[in-house]
Parts: C-alpha cells; structure tokens; sequence
C-alpha cells in the first residue's frame, strides 16, 4: 500500500518546527528519522495530513555526559550511539542496545528521540528509559520516563510539542540485554535488559504488554536476598502479554522468567 495524501515541509531549527506544527494543526506529525512512523503510513495505520521533517536540525543531534547525566539529542541517530566513545564510557547498555535495533539501513537513518515518542512497547529505548528513570526532555517541559509511556503508541505529547532529549543517569556497571526474536533484525518477542545500579539490579521488559514494563518484582527480590532463580520466577507476575503467530502468552512469560534469570546473571559476570 502507499500513504494517502499529505503535505511536507521541512523545519530550519526547533522554533521552526513548532511553529509549523502549531499552524498545521493537530493532525500534523513529526517526521524524524521515518523509521516507524513511515511504515505505518504505508500501512495505512496512520494517516497524518501533514509531515514536518525535523531530520536537517543539526542542534539535535549529540551526545553530551554532564553532572551525571547523559544527555542525548533527539536526532541522534541508533548507529551513532552504538559507536558512540561518550555513551560507551557512561550508558554501555544503550550502545548495546541501539546495535541491535533493526537492521543497517534502520539503524543509520531510526532516531532515539523517533523511537521513544513512537512509544512502541516492543521497542528498546523505552525501557531503557523506564528502567534507568530516565527523563523525557520536550519544547515545553521534562516528562519522567514513568509518566511518558501512557498506552500502546501513547504519550503525553501535545501535537505542537516536540521531544529535543532524552537524559540518562551515568550508569557504566554490569548490564546485559537479551534479545529473543525469530530471526535476525526482527523485533523481540521478548527482551529483558538488566543494569547494575549501586549493587542492585534494575530489570526492564520488552514487548510484555502495551507499555515497557519495569520488574519491580524481581528486583525487590533480589535485593531481599532471593536466589537469581526465585527472583526470576516473579519477573512476570501480574504481566498479560499479547499473545501472537509468533508466540503465545504462556510463551512470552516462560521466555520473560528465563531471560531474566540470564541477563541478571551476565550484569552481574562484568
């Protein structure tokens, strides 16, 4: 299929871009990188009356370790992070992740800031950012990680407001991200990334419902004093994944349960 009919324009600078957000409406959208939102027009799953392409607004696009923190502009693009000297030293677990998103073609043109206003919880960053309280930084204000992923594709963000960063707390422990997928470049069935944060574990799930989950559980577990076995036997608790061709709900739990135990083991082997 192809989209149906809409206008583009192409924003200067991120004034720019919200003022022709502003005067196209409420049925424009941004365009980053196109990696999500692309196909999905050509699925006819959306269908946008207008495109701003914010992927010329250089100011966007950087890595930045300040006070603490890791600040990533919105336009910095997956294949940038994986390599990335500055996330390695400060967010290794984000380089590891941005390497195993898509494919070349996705990781050379897919942005940070696109995959976690996308809010696909099947994708990585947003539970990295769920996990690690990580801060969702826009043009009006900063929105915590906890509160920025409200449903399936569903944010807080106004129509005219436009996500610039995503800010990380340093983390340079043991962490491990396990990817199960039928076959290369496929998205997860289920994911389970563990980072080790002043000696405890945090432990975030992907794809295991229609928002990134954090497994409290799991974590308080282990920080109780629970075996890594136990621990993971309560990652998925109270969790009603979607079922699929792919995987069945049962499925996905037992792989949740599994996966957790592995990954908290190898962040714990660094």
């Amino acid at each position: 299929m192809i989209p149906l009919q809409f206008e583009y324009v192409r924003a200067t600078s991120v004034d720019d871009a919200v003022s022709k957000l502003t005067s196209l409406g409420d049925e424009a959208r941004v365009l980053s990188g196109g990696q999500s939102l692309i196909p999905f027009m050509r699925l006819r799953f959306a269908a946008p009356e207008a495109l701003v392409d914010i992927g010329e607004i250089a100011e966007l696009s950087y890595v930045r370790a300040e006070s603490g923190r890791l600040r990533v502009g919105a336009m910095t693009r997956h294949v940038d992070l994986e390599h990335d000297p500055v996330v390695a030293a400060n967010l290794p677990l984000l380089a590891t992740m941005a390497g195993l998103i898509g494919d070349t073609q996705v990781r050379n043109r897919g942005t940070i800031g696109g995959a976690v206003a996308h809010a696909d919880p099947a994708g990585e960053y947003a539970a990295l950012c769920l996990m690690l309280d990580a801060d969702i930084v826009t043009t009006r204000r900063t929105i915590p990680a906890e509160d920025f992923f409200l449903g399936r594709y569903t944010t807080p963000l106004e129509h005219d407001e436009l996500l610039v960063e995503v800010s990380f707390p340093v983390q340079s422990a043991g962490y491990a991200y396990i990817k199960f997928g039928r076959k290369l470049f496929d998205w997860a069935i289920v994911g389970v990334a563990a980072q080790l944060v002043e000696g405890s574990a945090r432990i975030g799930l992907v794809s295991m419902s229609d928002t990134p989950v954090r497994a409290r559980a799991a974590e308080a577990a282990l920080a109780q004093g629970s075996t890594l076995e136990e621990a993971a036997s309560v990652a998925a608790d109270g969790l009603s994944p979607n079922g699929s061709l792919r995987a069945s709900v049962d499925y996905k739990l037992h792989l949740a349960r599994v996966l957790t135990a592995r990954a908290v083991a190898e962040a714990q082997a660094r």
